[in-house]
């Protein structure tokens, strides 16, 4: 297909026409409605099967929940693993007075509810989804769900002072990172998802002092296995801003695997009627096992 946007609403229209496939069980991380983790068990039966947990991405706006990552959890689980799915609180469903779409994520709201899931995680999976496997946990994401990975597996280098800095790593095998928005400067130079970096930040004026704790090409290096998986033909989260986070992870003394797949968007990556679904699986198993 000649014409990339066609091409792109193909693709989207592709990844979300698959059914939502429902949890083995769903649990609660706190007393929000949007704080829950949905357990998917490996489908092959497996036990001491590794663990992937997903974040849905969706430009942490309220309208894009997990539901629509639910074909490519399944498709995971019939990979093998076990996989948690966090949903977290995200904007308000209303526009902004001035803007055309709602408002992108809620600060501290949207890092509360992503830290804390990450924490419950081995207690929930041990007591819900016991062929999990908690010492071997990949981490994935897509969309702004990768830059809230990213941004998972480096809270150990969060500023001093930050409430959700841990005091070492985090227990993972890796973190694969799906068009994430991990470099929040060039996202805004693109208006990668109309601003909704600027917004995720609380407005211009608190940006710049909240992006030192949020951005994840700013919280290098983390010593944590990283592989950014991108579509070159991507015109919602374009390949600019993985290469932008690549640099400054070589600019750290970091090593980080970027996979481009050639003629490849936004959505394939979460499709598992696509080729580049099984090219995410695979580079997840290759951390995991």
């Amino acid at each position: 297909m000649s014409d990339p946007a066609a091409r792109g609403a193909a693709e989207e229209a592709s990844a979300f026409s698959h059914p939502a496939v429902a949890p083995d069980a769903s649990v609660a991380y706190g007393e929000h409605p949007d704080q829950v983790i949905d357990f998917y068990a490996p489908r092959a039966g497996a036990t001491r099967a590794p663990l992937v947990v997903a974040l849905h991405g969706g430009a942490w706006r309220a309208p894009y929940d997990r539901a629509h990552l639910t074909p490519f959890v399944d498709f995971l689980a019939r990979r093998g693993f076990a996989v948690a799915s966090v949903e977290y609180r995200r904007g308000g469903g209303i526009p902004r007075q001035g803007g055309a779409a709602p408002v992108a994520g809620r600060w501290p709201e949207t890092f509360d509810d992503v830290a804390a899931a990450l924490d419950a995680v081995p207690e929930l999976a041990a007591a819900h989804l016991p062929q999990a496997d908690t010492g071997r946990i990949v981490l994935t994401g897509h969309s702004a769900g990768g830059q809230l990975a990213l941004w998972a597996a480096a809270r150990h280098v969060l500023p001093a002072g930050s409430p959700w800095r841990l005091s070492g790593p985090p227990p993972l095998r890796g973190v694969v990172a799906l068009a994430p928005i991990a470099h929040f400067g060039r996202a805004v130079e693109l208006g990668v998802c109309g601003g909704a970096v600027t917004e995720l930040l609380g407005g211009p004026d608190a940006a710049g002092e909240r992006a030192a704790s949020a951005d994840p090409s700013r919280l290098l290096p983390t010593g944590i296995a990283t592989i950014v998986v991108q579509g070159r033909e991507d015109l919602v989260v374009p390949p600019a801003v993985a290469d932008a986070y690549a640099d400054a992870a070589a600019a750290a003394g970091e090593a980080v695997g970027l996979t481009l797949l050639e003629g490849v968007g936004h959505f394939p990556l979460i499709d598992p009627a696509a080729d580049a679904c099984a090219v995410v699986a695979e580079e997840i198993a290759q951390l995991a096992w």
